[in-house]
C-alpha cells in the first residue's frame, strides 16, 4: 500500500540510511512523504549483491525515491570493490586534452579526451545502475584553480571551455546507460581555499567575475544539465548567505539570467558550510525558499528526522519541484550485472580506458 500512496510524488527530502540493510528507522524515514531520495555513502557498500538487495528493499517501500551516491571517479567513489571499475579523476581527462604527444593533429588530443569522458561517464553509469542505483551526483564543473584541496583533481581543468567539452562528453555517456547528471557546485568552488564539509569558505570575486569564468560551463551546458548542485561558499561581493541559500544566485542568476529548468539540490545540511543558515529545519526553509527543489541531509539521522518532523512546504513548491525529480528518475530498465558484462558498448567502453591508461 506505501508503494502505491507514493507512488511518482517524491518529497523534496533526500537522506541516507544507517548500515549495509534498511533498519525500522530507516524505513519510517523513507516511508515519509517528506522523502524524495535516498543518498549512499560507502559504509552502504559491501559487494554487488548486498548492494542490489538494498536498492531493491528501498525501491519496493517507495518506488518513486530516486537513490543517488556521490560516484566521480578519483577519490570520490563510493562502490570501489567486487568488479566496480576504479575510474580516473577528472584531471586525467583533462591531461589527455592538453597532451599534445598523443596527438597528430591539434585537436585530436581534444578528440580523444572527449571520447575517454563519454567512457567514463557510459561505465560509471551502467556499473551504478545494474546494481539498482538511479543517479550520480556528477560531474564537478568548478574550475582548478590550484586554491581549493577539496575541488583539486577532481576538476577536468582550470580553462572553463575544456571543462564544458568533457563534462558535456561524460554527460553524454551518463545518458548513454540511461543516468541524468548533476552539476555542481554552482557558481563554484574553485577559487574559495576552505572545505565547506568542516569550515565555511568565502570567495572575495566579483559577480562579474565569476559569470565569465566558473560560471560558463552551466551556461554553455544549458539544456542538456538535468540538476545542479550549489556551492556552500559566501560570495560577499553577491550575497551574504552561502550559494545554495541565495535567491540572487539561485533565482536571479541560475533560474531566471541563464535559463536553468531542472533540479536544484542543496549541498548537504549537516556540513559545516550550511551552519550560517542556523537549525537544520530552517537551513532548508531557506534553501527551498531560494529556489532549491530537493535538499540533502546526511550523517546525521537525528536531524533528519528533526526535518521530517517540521519542514512545512507549500502544495505548490511541491509540486514544482515534484516535476522537476521524476525527470531524473530512469526511464528504462538496467541491465544486470552479468548482461552488461557481455554488452559490446560496455566492453568497448572500458576497452578505451584502458587504452588511454585511465584504468588498469
Amino acid at each position: 500500500m506505501a508503494q502505491n500512496l507514493h507512488q511518482s510524488s517524491p518529497g523534496p527530502v533526500t537522506l541516507d540510511v544507517i548500515g549495509l540493510e534498511l533498519n525500522a528507522e530507516d524505513r519510517r524515514r523513507i516511508l515519509h512523504p517528506l522523502t524524495g531520495g535516498v543518498i549512499l555513502f560507502g559504509r552502504n557498500f559491501s559487494n554487488r549483491k548486498q548492494l542490489s538487495k538494498l536498492t531493491a528493499e528501498i525501491k519496493k517501500l517507495r518506488s518513486d525515491v530516486l537513490i543517488s551516491i556521490d560516484h566521480e571517479g578519483g577519490r570520490v567513489q563510493r562502490c570501489k570493490a567486487d568488479g566496480f571499475t576504479h575510474l580516473p579523476t577528472m584531471r586525467k581527462l583533462g591531461e589527455i586534452w592538453m597532451s599534445k604527444s598523443q596527438a597528430s593533429l591539434p585537436a585530436e588530443s581534444a578528440a580523444l579526451a572527449m571520447a575517454a569522458a563519454t567512457a567514463c561517464g557510459y561505465v560509471l553509469a551502467a556499473e551504478l545502475r545494474a546494481c539498482g542505483v538511479d543517479f550520480s551526483f556528477t560531474p564537478v564543473l568548478d574550475l582548478d584553480f590550484g586554491r581549493s584541496a577539496v575541488i583539486g583533481d577532481r576538476s577536468f581543468s582550470r580553462d572553463p571551455q575544456i571543462v564544458f567539452a568533457l563534462a558535456k562528453s561524460l554527460n553524454e555517456g551518463l545518458r548513454m546507460a540511461g543516468m541524468a547528471n548533476c552539476g555542481k557546485h554552482f557558481p563554484g568552488h574553485g577559487w574559495a581555499e576552505a572545505d565547506s564539509h568542516i569550515a565555511i569558505p568565502v570567495d572575495e570575486r566579483s559577480l562579474e567575475e565569476i559569470l565569465n569564468d566558473d560560471a560558463k560551463p552551466y551556461e554553455w551546458l544549458d539544456l542538456s544539465l538535468a540538476a545542479v548542485m550549489p556551492a556552500h561558499v559566501i560570495y560577499p561581493k553577491v550575497d551574504k548567505l552561502p550559494a545554495g541559500f541565495s535567491k540572487i544566485w539561485l533565482h536571479s542568476v541560475l533560474r531566471q539570467e541563464l535559463g536553468f529548468q531542472g533540479v536544484i539540490f542543496s549541498d548537504d545540511l549537516s556540513m559545516e558550510g550550511a551552519s550560517v543558515a542556523g537549525s537544520v529545519v530552517k537551513g532548508a526553509e531557506l534553501a527551498l525558499d531560494a529556489g532549491c527543489d530537493a535538499v540533502l541531509i546526511c550523517n546525521r539521522p537525528d536531524l533528519a528526522d528533526e526535518l521530517l518532523a517540521k519542514l512545512k512546504v507549500s502544495a505548490a513548491k511541491e509540486s514544482e519541484s515534484r516535476l522537476r525529480l521524476n525527470r531524473l528518475m530512469p526511464t528504462a530498465s538496467a541491465a544486470n550485472w552479468d548482461e552488461l558484462q557481455k554488452q559490446a558498448e560496455y566492453q568497448h567502453a572500458k576497452g578505451l580506458l584502458v587504452e588511454f591508461g585511465l584504468i588498469k
